[in-house]
């Protein structure tokens, strides 16, 4: 695949433009071909991701998307600054040594066999992210899960040979995407959806915590199976962690003032609807706080920051928005709607938003997706005089259903950092997972609306 990568991602650009676009300008024609092309280089990984990410930005002014300047606004999305404060805070809290005693009182308390870590790895990152930004609770877990990997006595994980480690990040990352559905806070574009239906904060708890934690139940399960750990568990059992506890004494002054910032950034996160502040603000004062108070210095930082994977990202952003300003974004939602005709049942058209909206996020913003598509619910399910959230809560929720690519979501791309999962490998594991996203989404909200069918409808 890495040798044939580059020639088969121009067929397919050339394929795409050959392809009549009725009603589509030619820069949206071109960015669609353009999509193929990224997708293409990026799943064959005929060259570093973040090269690929190089190209699209000089590519777009050659073939007519989009000006160099219009092609680099991807890197200045707010998104960029929320990976790279977490990613900072992430160090922080690894070189303190925080990481490795919340690590032994963790597996302390819930055991150390692989099923229960995976477990911990899920539910704890989902949790968190019910009520912070998903993209921080994994960096500030991710420290954690890697201390775990290694006292199961598995060696060099980054050679992507270890079942375990493959479940462990995975666990992380899908399990605060999943997390993130059980508040209207969880998510960028549950947030979006809650403006223009005005669902009441506690309403969407009624629908989403238990969404959350089926999806998270079955994700512990999935992976568990899909990546059966080849270890038994830590070596040792829990006297090995009784002892690493002893060994590290007590807490430094360094942990406990890592400790104070890490509550004190978690706190301004889950207090913004009454500060003002926005995540991504909230995770630079946090990064910047652990500068201040000396816990890491711009060293730390630089080791810290998987820069390619914030390019990588950054590339993928700007081709999200070069599907939204040509309109070919829309012109594709269009004519599938268009499509399905007038008589189209509820469920249908329920599954059809859902399934755009989870193919389209695997490379575009959530939130730029979740913009385009939202008021397109509404206004159905207004013309059909259904509750307002019918179709824009799914399709909220779809949009997060980001597991099988690492461009689909800063997190999935922190679990592709790692090393430790090829891109194969978190296709392999996520796939499933989209199609059990979007068959229990319709379930559960149909079933809450049959008792409840206020919840949606304020």
């Amino acid at each position: 695949m890495r040798i044939l990568g580059i020639p088969l991602a121009i067929l397919a650009y050339i394929v795409v433009m050959l392809i009549p676009t009725p009603g589509l300008e030619f820069a949206g024609h071109s960015a669609i071909a353009l999509l193929l092309f990224a997708i293409v280089m990026w799943v064959s990984e005929a060259v570093h991701l973040a090269v690929t990410s190089l190209i699209l930005l000089f590519i777009q002014p050659i073939i007519g998307v989009a000006s160099f300047g219009d092609a680099v606004i991807g890197f200045a999305n707010p998104i960029i600054f929320l990976m790279i404060g977490g990613f900072i805070i992430a160090e922080g809290i690894r070189k303190s040594g925080l990481a490795s005693r919340l690590t032994y009182g963790m597996l302390n308390r819930l055991g150390t066999t692989p099923d229960r870590s995976v477990f911990t790895a899920i539910f704890s990152t989902g949790l968190l992210s019910a009520f912070i930004e998903n993209v921080v609770a994994y960096a500030m877990l991710l420290p954690i899960i890697k201390e775990i990997i290694p006292l199961m006595g598995i060696k060099d994980p980054e050679k992507g040979k270890s079942n375990f480690s493959k479940s462990m990040v995975l666990g992380g990352s899908f399990g605060s995407l999943a997390g993130g559905f059980g508040t209207e806070i969880g998510t960028a574009p549950n947030l979006m959806a809650a403006a223009y239906t005005h669902i009441p904060f506690a309403n969407w708890m009624i629908f989403g915590f238990p969404l959350a934690f089926i999806l998270m139940t079955i994700m512990w399960k999935w992976l568990g199976f899909v990546y059966k750990p080849e270890i038994k568990g830590i070596i040792g059992g829990i006297k090995t962690i009784a002892d690493k506890k002893e060994a590290m004494g007590p807490m430094s002054r360094t942990e406990k003032l890592t400790l104070v910032i890490l509550l004190f950034t978690i706190g301004l996160w889950v207090t913004t609807s009454f500060t003002g502040l926005d995540s991504y603000s909230v995770a630079l004062i946090g990064a910047v706080l652990l500068f201040i108070f000396k816990v890491i210095d711009w060293k730390d930082a630089q080791n810290g920051v998987d820069w390619g994977l914030i390019v990588f990202f950054g590339g993928a952003l700007s081709l999200g928005v070069a599907l939204l300003n040509t309109g070919a974004a829309n012109w594709l939602i269009a004519d599938i709607l268009a499509f399905l005709g007038p008589n189209a049942s509820t469920i249908l058209i329920m599954v059809v938003l859902m399934v755009i909206a989870v193919t389209i996020t695997q490379v575009m913003s959530n939130i730029a997706l979740a913009a385009i598509l939202i008021p397109i619910a509404v206004t159905l399910a207004t013309a059909q005089n259904l509750p307002v959230g019918i179709y824009a809560v799914p399709v909220a929720i779809a949009c997060s259903l980001s597991y099988m690519l690492p461009m689909a979501d800063p997190t999935v791309a922190m679990a592709y950092g790692t090393k430790y999962v090829n891109i194969p490998g978190i296709f392999k594991a996520g796939f499933p997972l989209v199609v059990i996203g979007i068959i229990m989404t319709i379930i559960v909200l149909l079933a809450v609306m049959n008792f409840a069918p206020w919840i949606i409808t304020v």
